[in-house]
């Protein structure tokens, strides 16, 4: 029985935070307020790279993905398509699948198949790039949750929305997260390296199309130089890269990084990088935040959040 009110839900929208911890976190928070008990299919939609695994995690507590770490074959789920070999999985009661993965190995029609009988059994189903598989199972999920600069949580209702159309969101929007989260690893860089300012003095929050750094203490920072710095390693075109679960690599310098997959490939791919040229005091936090943005609206950053109301294009 759906609670009254998630009736009237069209949508509820948060940002999606650079970070594995921080998106276990939020997983979990989407979990606790917006799942319910008879929720049987989940769809989760978002380009590769995005966070969707971190997401899932957090709103699924030990759950084994598929696409993880081969603890669950692809082929042997698919046995259980026939109802008495679902008797060797039958304490499961939470199933992931991975549509895009899982096309490597099995037709359309045989994964629809597969989560019908998964339906019928009555077990919960998380799918994740359910938009693949939308059209050929022919049934909407109970729950949507988009990943892309933004999280967005939907109950569909007759009228929508469809998944094609929650992906398009997120798929336009995905850019702007990794170009942000490039440009704080490279002012966080310039930080440590040219103003001696580790990471013990600050700890991440976020903005819409940019990135903040909440600074424990008012310091005397030289807002433009420090911008102009940032300027000079992105105009190198160095390379991103991946190094390890903790770090990344910008051109030869390694960089501690809790998002070492959401990057851009190179310094050249962000665009409209600034700094704003004060730090804002948060009365709640008591903290005064350095804002990175990589758009070209850089007015009116105190109503700066409005913009997700009006538009989804910078």
């Amino acid at each position: 029985m759906i609670n009254p009110v998630q009736k009237y839900l069209i949508a509820s929208q948060y940002y999606a935070p650079r970070g594995k911890e921080r998106l276990i976190f939020l997983g979990e928070h989407i979990s606790q307020r917006h799942l319910q008990f008879s929720d049987r299919l989940i769809g989760i939609v978002g380009d590769a790279g995005s966070g969707k695994s971190s997401l899932i995690k957090g709103m699924f507590p030990g759950l084994e993905l598929s696409n993880d770490d081969d603890v669950i074959n692809p082929r042997k789920i698919m046995l259980t398509r026939d109802i008495i070999a679902m008797d060797e999985v039958r304490e499961a009661a939470s199933f992931h699948l991975d549509i895009r993965f899982m096309q490597g190995f099995f037709q359309m029609y045989e994964i629809a198949q597969f989560i019908r009988t998964l339906l019928e059994n009555k077990k919960r189903v998380i799918i994740e790039h359910f938009n693949l598989i939308y059209s050929t199972l022919g049934i909407n999920a109970d729950i949507i949750v988009g990943i892309g600069e933004e999280i967005i949580v939907t109950r569909p209702s007759v009228f929508g929305p469809l998944p094609e159309s929650i992906c398009e969101i997120v798929h336009k929007s995905l850019k702007y997260r990794k170009m942000a989260h490039s440009a704080e690893e490279i002012t966080r860089l310039v930080l440590q390296e040219d103003f001696n300012i580790g990471n013990n003095h600050y700890y991440f929050s976020d903005v819409r199309n940019g990135f903040v750094m909440k600074f424990y203490e008012n310091l005397n920072l030289d807002i433009s130089l420090l911008e102009t710095k940032v300027k000079e390693i992105i105009g190198q075109s160095l390379p991103i890269a991946y190094y390890d679960e903790d770090h990344i690599k910008i051109g030869e310098s390694i960089v501690d990084c809790d998002g070492p997959r959401l990057q851009v490939k190179n310094t050249s791919e962000i665009r409209n990088f600034s700094l704003v040229k004060e730090l804002i005091h948060d009365p709640e936090s008591n903290t005064y935040c350095l804002i990175g943005l990589v758009d070209k609206n850089t007015e009116n950053i105190m109503n700066r959040n409005t913009q997700y109301f009006l538009t989804r294009d910078c």
